[in-house]
C-alpha cells in the first residue's frame, strides 16, 4: 500500500474554501415538477381541450335552460358528464404515471453517503462521498467506486472499469507517460467519478466534483428536455383538429341555414322575442352537435389502453415510466444501442482455451489438468462471490475472473485449490511488465516448487525456452491473430519447476528465460444469448440497428458480426469513430447518417447528436443503454430504454427500464407498441362510426325542424361509459406476433387510414339510413311494442315520439354499436370476431356493456329520458340488430380469402 504520509492533504479551512468555490460532490437532481403541475399538464391534450370548450358551452346552455326556461336540475347532467369524462381521462393518466414513478424510485436509489478514504491534515480518514472536495487526496483501493474526477499521483497495477461512462470494461491506468494509451477515451492518468477499480490501488488528487465531473456533465445533459413530440401525440393532435373543424364547421352551418330558414319563413311578421327564442334553440342544437361530435371517451380510451399496456408490459420485464412510451416503441424506425451490458453480458468469459500437452516426465501421470487448474487458481488476485447459486459474481479483475468462472463451470472450486497450495513468493501485474507470477509449493506436483506466469502472450512467450507439445511460434502467432481479429483478449500461460536453490525473481522481474509455454486462453465479453435472434426480429420488422459504443472499432465490429449486423458487404463507410463523427459538419452528417451501423470510441454527447440528427430526418428513435454515458441519448430519444442493473443516471433519463436486461424485451416492447396502436385505431374506427351516425341524426333533425331523438345525456352514456368500456375491451386484446412482419408506419401517416375512412363513412351511412327509416316509422305509427309493429299502419301526419318509442330508438341505436364493436375488434386482423382465444377480458367487458344498457333503460328514468321496456322487445332488439355482426363476418371472410 502506498504510504499516505507523503501527502498532507487539505486542512479544514482549505476544505471549506474549496467547497465554496467548486461546490459539493452531489449530482444536482432535476427539479421535480409539483404534483399539481404534472396533473395540469394532462389538460394539454388536444382532445381534452375540445372537451373543455364543449363543456364550457354546455354549462352556458344549461344555465339558460335552468334560469331562463325554468327547467329542472337535470339540465346540468350534460356538462357534469363532460367534466366527469375529462377528470377520469386526466386522472387515470396521472395516477398510472405516479404509480410507475414510485416503482422506479425503489429501483433507482442512489447513495451519496458511501465512505471514501481521504488524506486531510496529514491523516487518512473516512468521509462520506458527498463531502469530497476539489484538491482532496483520495486513496483508491480494489473494488471501490471512484467518488470524483481526479488525476493520479500514484498507480500500482491499477485497472478501472469505465464501462458505465465510456463502454470500456477494463482500462489500464498509469502515471508513467510511456504507458499511456493514446487511443483511450480519457487520459490514462485520469480517473472518473462513477467508474470502478477492478484491480490495484493508487492515490489521486480530486480535480472536479459533483456537476463538474464528466459523470455530472452527462447527467446534466440528460436533463435537457427537447420536448420531442411522440408519434401518437402528433396523430391525436391531427385527429383533434379534424374533429374540431368538422364539428365547428357543421355547427356553424346549422346556425346559418336555420337563420336563413327563419328569415325566409317569417315574412313581414318579424318579432324579436320569437327570433331570440329560435336563435337560442339553434345555438343549443349546434352545441348538442359539438358535444355529440366530440368523442368524449377517446382520451380515456387512449389512457386506458396505455395504462393497460403498462401493466401487461411489466409482466414482460418492461417497467414503463411514461405512458406514451408504450405506443411509441411500436413506431420506432431506428434503435441506437450501447454494446457493453446491453448486447453483451458485461462479464468477461473464456471463449476458448488452447492448452498444449505436458510431456515433461517429471510431472507424473494425470498432472496436466491439475497443473493448469493450479496455474489459474493460484496465480490470480480475483475472487468469486458464490453466494447466489444461480450466478457467480466476479470481484476484482474481470479478465482474471473469467478464468475462475471457467474453473467453476468445469466443476473445480478455486478456493479449495488455494487452500491446499502454499504460496512462496509473487510478482504482481503491472502495465510495465504486462505479466504476473507466483511461486508455489505445488499440490499437483507433490510439494515441488513451481513458478506460474500469466500475462500478455507475446511477453510470456518471450520468457520461455520451450513450448509444450512441440507447438512452434508460427502456430501460436496464428492463434493470437485469429483471436485478435475477433476482438478478444488473450492471456498466455507458462510454468517452471524450480530447483531448491533457484531464485524466481531478480530486480522486479523473472530471473531467466527458461520457462515452458503452456498455452493460451481467449477471453471475451460474450454476446447475450438472446441478442442475435432479437436483433434479427427487429431488422425483419423494418427497424434499423446502430451500435454506439466507447469501445474500439475492432471490438464493436466483431460484436456486430456476431449478431449479424455486420456482413461481408459492409465497408469503412458503415463504421466511424467518435472523433471522426464529431468532425463531421451537420450537413455531412445528414448525408452519411443512414450508412452508419457502428460508431466506436463514442463519447456521450456523440450519441445525443446522433439521436437528434436521426430525429431531424423524421426517424422515430429508440435508444438502449445501461451506462451514464448513454443518459443524454436516452433522454433525447423518443423512447429511452435502460437496463435494470444499469446506472441510476441512465435509468433516470429513460422512459422504460428493462428489468431483466434482455435485448429480447425490446422486441416484445415493439410488438406491444404496434399492437396497441392497432387497438387504438380499432377504437377510433368504432367511436367515430358512432359519432358520424349521431351527428347525422342531429343534423337531420336540425334541418327538419324537429328535436333529436337522442338526448345529450344519452349520447354521454354512449360516448363516455359505453365507449370507455369498448376502449377497455379493445385495449385488452392480446398483442399479435404478426405485427412484427410489418414495416414501421410512416410518421406522417394519419391514424385514420383510407380503409378506416371508407369503413366509417359506409357503415355510419348505412346505420343512419336504417335509423332514419326507423325514425320515420316511429313518427308515423304508434308503437307500443316491436312485436306489434306489423302490419304497418302509417298515418299521413307525424307525431312526437312517446317516451316508450324514444327508449326503443335509444336501445336500438346502442345495440347497433354493440355489435359493430365486434366488427371493429376483428378489423384488419384476418381473424374472425369469434376468435376469442386469450380474449376473456373482452368478453367480460362486452357483457358489462350489454347489461349496462339494459339497466340504464330499466332504471335510468328521467335522467336518461327513458322508460322500461318489455322483455320481448329486448329479445327483438338484440336479435334484429345482430345481423350487423353476421354481415361483418361475411365481409371479413371474403377479405381473408
Amino acid at each position: 500500500m502506498v504510504e499516505p504520509k507523503h501527502y498532507p492533504g487539505l486542512n479544514e479551512i482549505q476544505v471549506n474554501e474549496s467547497r465554496a468555490l467548486h461546490g459539493v460532490n452531489i449530482l444536482t437532481p432535476p427539479e421535480k415538477e409539483s404534483l399539481l403541475t404534472r396533473f395540469l399538464e394532462k389538460f394539454r391534450d388536444p382532445l381534452i381541450i375540445i372537451l373543455l370548450v364543449a363543456g364550457a358551452l354546455s354549462i352556458g346552455i344549461s344555465i339558460y335552460e335552468y334560469y331562463g326556461l325554468h327547467e329542472g336540475a337535470a339540465v346540468f347532467f350534460e356538462p357534469l358528464g363532460i367534466f366527469v369524462a375529462i377528470l377520469l381521462a386526466t386522472g387515470l393518466a396521472f395516477f398510472f404515471e405516479i404509480k410507475a414513478d414510485r416503482e422506479f424510485a425503489i429501483l433507482n436509489q442512489v447513495n451519496d453517503d458511501e465512505p471514501v478514504q481521504v488524506i486531510r491534515n496529514g491523516n487518512a480518514i473516512q468521509i462520506p462521498k458527498k463531502d469530497v472536495v476539489v484538491g482532496d487526496i483520495v486513496i483508491l483501493s480494489t473494488g471501490e467506486e471512484i467518488p470524483a474526477d481526479g488525476q493520479l499521483l500514484e498507480a500500482v497495477s491499477l485497472q478501472v472499469d469505465e464501462s458505465s461512462l465510456t463502454g470500456e470494461p477494463v482500462c489500464a491506468k498509469s502515471t508513467d507517460p510511456a504507458h499511456f494509451d493514446k487511443e483511450a477515451t480519457f487520459p490514462s492518468d485520469h480517473v472518473l467519478r462513477g467508474t470502478k477499480i477492478m484491480e490495484g490501488h493508487g492515490i489521486m488528487t480530486v480535480t472536479a466534483v459533483g456537476d463538474k465531473t464528466e459523470n455530472g456533465k452527462v447527467f446534466e445533459a440528460a436533463q435537457i428536455d427537447d420536448s420531442v413530440k411522440t408519434p401518437l401525440n402528433e396523430q391525436l393532435e391531427r385527429l383533434g383538429r379534424l374533429i374540431s373543424r368538422a364539428s365547428y364547421g357543421i355547427a356553424g352551418l346549422i346556425v346559418c341555414v336555420r337563420m336563413a330558414m327563419f328569415f325566409i319563413n317569417v315574412g313581414d311578421g318579424f318579432d324579436w322575442m320569437t327570433f331570440l327564442s329560435f336563435f337560442l334553440q339553434t345555438i343549443m342544437i349546434a352545441v348538442t352537435l359539438i358535444v355529440v361530435a366530440v368523442p368524449e371517451g377517446l382520451p380515456m380510451a387512449v389512457t386506458l389502453s396505455l395504462a393497460y399496456s403498462m401493466r401487461r408490459m411489466l409482466k414482460t420485464n418492461n417497467l414503463v415510466r411514461k405512458m406514451h412510451a408504450c405506443e411509441t416503441m411500436g413506431a420506432a424506425t431506428v434503435i441506437c444501442t450501447d454494446k457493453t451490458g446491453t448486447l453483451t453480458e458485461n462479464q468477461m468469459r473464456i471463449y476458448n482455451t488452447d492448452f498444449f500437452a505436458l510431456p515433461d516426465q517429471r510431472l507424473g501421470n494425470d498432472a496436466t489438468s491439475r497443473i493448469i487448474e493450479e496455474a489459474i487458481a493460484i496465480n490470480s488476485t480475483a475472487q468469486l462471490d458464490l453466494s447466489n447459486p444461480d450466478k457467480a459474481t466476479v470481484l476484482g479483475n474481470p479478465t482474471e475472473g473469467a478464468l475462475l468462472l471457467w474453473l467453476d463451470a468445469s466443476g473445480h472450486d478455486y478456493r479449495k485449490i488455494r487452500e491446499t497450495v502454499e504460496i512462496i513468493d509473487e510478482l504482481p501485474f503491472t502495465t510495465e511488465r504486462k505479466y504476473m507470477a507466483t511461486e508455489v509449493r505445488s499440490q499437483a506436483l507433490k510439494g515441488k516448487s513451481v513458478l506460474y506466469v500469466k500475462g500478455a502472450p507475446e511477453i510470456v512467450y518471450g520468457l520461455c525456452s520451450s513450448t509444450e507439445g512441440d507447438v512452434d511460434k508460427s502456430t501460436i502467432d496464428k492463434m493470437l491473430l485469429d483471436y485478435q481479429n475477433q476482438a478478444m483478449r488473450t492471456l498466455g500461460f507458462a510454468y517452471k519447476i524450480m530447483n531448491d536453490d533457484e531464485l524466481p525473481f531478480s530486480e522486479g522481474a523473472i530471473a531467466g528465460r527458461d520457462l515452458v509455454f503452456m498455452g493460451i486462453a481467449a477471453i471475451s465479453d460474450p454476446v447475450r444469448a438472446e441478442v442475435p435472434d432479437a436483433v434479427k426480429e427487429c431488422i425483419d420488422a423494418g427497424i434499423a440497428i446502430k451500435i454506439v459504443t466507447g469501445d474500439t472499432p475492432n471490438t464493436a465490429k466483431e460484436i456486430a458480426r456476431q449478431i449479424s449486423l455486420w456482413n461481408e458487404n459492409d465497408n469503412e463507410r458503415n463504421i466511424i469513430t467518435g472523433p471522426e463523427f464529431a468532425a463531421l459538419s451537420d450537413k455531412e452528417l445528414m448525408e452519411r447518417i443512414d450508412d452508419f451501423k457502428i460508431i466506436a470510441r463514442a463519447r456521450p454527447l456523440d450519441k445525443k447528436r446522433l439521436v437528434e440528427t436521426l430525429q431531424k430526418k423524421g426517424e422515430v428513435v429508440a435508444v438502449t443503454g445501461d451506462g451514464t454515458n448513454d443518459a443524454p441519448a436516452l433522454k433525447a430519444a423518443h423512447v429511452g430504454l435502460s437496463m435494470g442493473d444499469g446506472t441510476s443516471v441512465a435509468k433516470e433519463a429513460s422512459d422504460i427500464t428493462i428489468i431483466d436486461n434482455s435485448f429480447a424485451s425490446i422486441g416484445r416492447a415493439v410488438m406491444w407498441g404496434r399492437s396497441l396502436y392497432h387497438n387504438i385505431q380499432r377504437f377510433v374506427l368504432f367511436q367515430l362510426t358512432v359519432n358520424v351516425v349521431a351527428c347525422l341524426i342531429v343534423l337531420f333533425g336540425a334541418f327538419m325542424g324537429t328535436e333529436s331523438p337522442l338526448t345529450v345525456t344519452q349520447m354521454l352514456w354512449v360516448n363516455i361509459i359505453m365507449d370507455t368500456f369498448a376502449a377497455m375491451a379493445l385495449a385488452s386484446l392480446p398483442p399479435s406476433q404478426s405485427v412484427m412482419q410489418e414495416k414501421p408506419r410512416s410518421r406522417n401517416a394519419f391514424i385514420i387510414t383510407r380503409l378506416m375512412k371508407w369503413d366509417i363513412i359506409t357503415v355510419g351511412g348505412i346505420f343512419f339510413i336504417i335509423l332514419l327509416a326507423l325514425l320515420y316509422l316511429f313518427h308515423h305509427t304508434y308503437i307500443e311494442g316491436l312485436d306489434s309493429m306489423f302490419p304497418l299502419n302509417l298515418s299521413a301526419e307525424g307525431h312526437d315520439l312517446s317516451p316508450y318509442e324514444l327508449s326503443l330508438f335509444f336501445s336500438i341505436f346502442v345495440f347497433m354499436q354493440f355489435w359493430n364493436m365486434f366488427n371493429a375488434r376483428s378489423f384488419e386482423t384476418r381473424k374472425s370476431a369469434f376468435h376469442l382465444k386469450g380474449c376473456s377480458e373482452f368478453l367480460l367487458i362486452a357483457c358489462a356493456i350489454f347489461f349496462g344498457q339494459v339497466l340504464i333503460v330499466e332504471f335510468g328514468g328521467e335522467m336518461f329520458n327513458v322508460v322500461p321496456l318489455r322483455f320481448i322487445d329486448w329479445v327483438i332488439i338484440v336479435v334484429a340488430t345482430s345481423p350487423i355482426l353476421w354481415f361483418g363476418e361475411i365481409i371479413h371472410l371474403f377479405k381473408r380469402s
